[in-house]
């Protein structure tokens, strides 16, 4: 072996050494990004401290975006900070919720004789744009509500669609999008009148608007209809937003039946560049479920 080569091995090793060193104390999974913006939540890190930390720790680990459901509940001081969060780690904020159902009712029925239920929709969608521009988000969650009994099905789309392209027109100047999330109706959401990708399909074709599309969650998809890749395929021109999740259980990849490798490669072929939302929980408890979350995005990344 050469001096020369001896030398650089030398330097490799004591290299090595001083990063062992230097992150010694604290846990360090990954420095590469991830090829796909896959985006965790408030929860997915829990054993990493609040909120900001929860972010650091993502983005330590590659990640480079983030979802917040919650985010239009939170304090304007809290959703500023994480806001800067981001920006300085020079990560994506996903979707929040413009409009929250109210479960325990089953409301709201946008497709009901009642003109007030589609009018207090518009509101929040109208109070949701600050919040949105607060935290440099592009896409907002939206739920088309629950069924009413007492209105023919046809009928309640066609108040829907009405619906969602008057909230697409109040968006739409400001560059946001509405995505409409589809929910299963076997396993979480009994009643809703949204229960597939081509329900919200036939929505989003008929609002025609660039400020209304899909938010397109593959475990909810799963248990309601299966045939995701063709479906993605079908409905691509009007899907915004992509969520993932495992069935059953609603946890990593990796934890049930859908085959997400298969996914990914099919997005990469449609070179997806949006948030992907990890739109479920962990497998295990603390920091275990913690680094099997990352390594179960590690191993769909690398398909």
């Amino acid at each position: 072996m050469s001096l020369s080569r001896r030398g650089m091995l030398a330097s490799g090793l004591t290299a090595m050494m001083v990063s062992t060193v230097a992150t010694a104390g604290r846990r360090v999974s990954n420095a590469a990004h991830f090829s796909l913006g896959y985006a965790p939540h408030e929860g997915s890190f829990a054993s990493r401290g609040g909120l900001l930390e929860q972010i650091a720790y993502a983005a330590d680990q590659g990640f480079r975006a983030w979802e917040d459901n919650e985010a239009q509940s939170r304090p304007v001081a809290q959703q500023e900070a994480m806001a800067r969060a981001l920006a300085q780690r020079g990560m994506t904020m996903g979707v929040f919720v413009a409009s929250m159902p109210r479960w325990s009712e089953f409301r709201p029925l946008l497709g009901s004789n009642d003109g007030d239920e589609r009018e207090a929709f518009l509101k929040d969608v109208k109070g949701s744009i600050e919040v949105a521009k607060r935290l440099n988000a592009t896409h907002m969650t939206v739920v088309t509500g629950f069924m009413d009994r007492k209105v023919p099905p046809n009928i309640q789309t066609g108040r829907i669609i009405d619906c969602m392209r008057r909230a697409g027109d109040i968006v739409a100047p400001h560059g946001l999008t509405l995505v409409m999330e589809p929910l299963n109706t076997r396993t979480n959401h009994p009643g809703v009148y949204m229960q597939s990708i081509g329900d919200g399909y036939a929505v989003a074709r008929g609002a025609n608007s660039p400020g209304v599309k899909i938010l397109a969650d593959l475990y909810h998809e799963q248990i309601q209809s299966g045939n995701l890749i063709p479906t993605l395929d079908a409905c691509w021109s009007e899907i915004g937003y992509i969520q993932f999740g495992d069935n059953p259980g609603r946890n990593e990849p990796g934890t049930g039946e859908i085959n997400y490798g298969n996914v990914v490669r099919w997005l990469r072929g449609r070179s997806y560049a949006g948030v992907i939302g990890m739109e479920h929980g962990n497998s295990l408890k603390g920091r275990e479920g913690e680094d099997r979350l990352i390594a179960a995005y590690r191993a769909i990344d690398s398909q």
